[in-house]
């Protein structure tokens, strides 16, 4: 018996060290900033960790330029007119929507607001009031609803029901006041999956969805959600669905990346096999991506998230090169997964930066060449 739980040790304490011999015979070793030997991104002219953005995956100057606006001034026309010129089944207007309604709901957890003080997100309420049949404010306030629920309640409690109840009207009001437009329904595949629709009832609303944008790539990602078996499907069911979405990917699509993020939902809490990520299931999904990538249109919005978790992907399977071919193009802008999951997005984006760059440098990388 004394013999079994040796043995027993002894392979746990392989599983652990084993990454670690193989990070040292590849000449990836972990060092003190200021090291002569450290690797230092700015070498590649990626921006320091406090210089990094992390309220978007990537630039869109306009809707920052009309965010500070609206958040200086309290006065929401400038939103108003953004999201009336922003295309209506695109990937644009669906992230400008977020984008507003989280500005929103951040200025109301940070000044809640009291006796003597204006409460944040004053702006979206004025807006609502003073243009109730402004499609733009009804789709903002549905979302600033959903991201209230998620932020201040847990789900299954009565508070997180009610509030979710008020954000299913509140799309429903939004979709009556665009019919052509997506993103409503886009809104409800959040309150889908927090108030838990039955399956025929949430494939009637993705059903919506697909009438009117196909391939939308933030629609397919927020539906995804709905199908992991940590909500109400199963891994089979989301890999389906993924592998289903890239199948029918239409020609510069980025639905073909869909697998990688179906593997993300479902990583494992602990991972000690340090092969995992080299797995045929794990580098099929990277392969879609990669040719996701390739073949999409360069103003692709949704383009930055692919690639953000392609860095992830690539740097745990030590796939450094490529890596770094990707952080060339989104460094700057780290709101997107997997980074937004974590308490400091910026701080775990340049930990895998960082190992980017050691792990290029070891194997014979340069900034001379790292093409661009």
């Amino acid at each position: 018996m004394v013999i079994l739980w040796v043995l027993m040790a002894l392979a746990l304490f392989s599983m652990v060290l084993l990454p670690v011999l193989m990070r040292r015979r590849a000449g990836v070793q972990q060092v003190l900033p200021g090291d002569p030997d450290a690797a230092d991104p700015s070498d590649y002219g990626f921006l320091r960790q406090e210089d990094l953005d992390i309220r978007m995956p990537g630039p869109d100057q306009d809707l920052l330029d009309v965010l500070d606006l609206v958040q200086r001034t309290q006065d929401h026309r400038a939103a108003s007119q953004l999201l009336a010129g922003t295309e209506k089944d695109g990937e644009t207007r669906w992230q400008r929507v977020q984008a507003f309604a989280g500005a929103a709901s951040l200025e109301l957890q940070q000044r809640p607001g009291g006796v003597s003080e204006t409460p944040g997100g004053q702006w979206l309420r004025v807006w609502r009031a003073e243009a109730p049949k402004d499609a733009g404010a009804a789709a903002v306030h549905a979302e600033f609803l959903v991201q209230q629920a998620w932020r201040t309640s847990t789900p299954g409690t009565d508070e997180f029901r009610i509030i979710m109840e008020e954000a299913r009207s509140a799309c429903g009001q939004a979709a009556l006041l665009a019919p052509g437009d997506p993103v409503p329904y886009i809104i409800e595949l959040s309150v889908a999956r927090g108030l838990g629709y039955a399956q025929p009832e949430f494939e009637q609303l993705w059903l919506k969805i697909l009438d009117r944008a196909p391939a939308h790539m933030g629609a397919h990602l927020a539906a995804l959600h709905y199908w992991c078996e940590k909500w109400h499907g199963t891994r089979e069911l989301a890999y389906s669905f993924a592998e289903a979405a890239a199948a029918r990917a239409p020609r510069c699509s980025l639905l073909a990346a869909m697998p990688l993020f179906a593997v993300f939902e479902h990583l494992p809490e602990v991972n000690l096999v340090s092969s995992f990520y080299r797995s045929e299931v794990v580098s099929r999904a990277i392969h879609g991506a990669l040719f996701a990538v390739q073949s999409a249109r360069p103003d692709d919005p949704m383009l930055a998230h692919v690639r953000h978790l392609l860095v992830f992907f690539l740097v745990r399977s030590e796939r450094w090169a490529e890596a770094m071919a990707q952080l060339v193009h989104v460094d700057g802008h780290v709101g997107a997964l997997p980074w937004i999951l974590t308490p400091d997005p910026a701080a775990d984006y340049a930990l895998f930066r960082a190992l980017a760059v050691a792990g290029y440098e070891a194997n014979g990388g340069s900034p001379a060449t790292l093409l661009h």
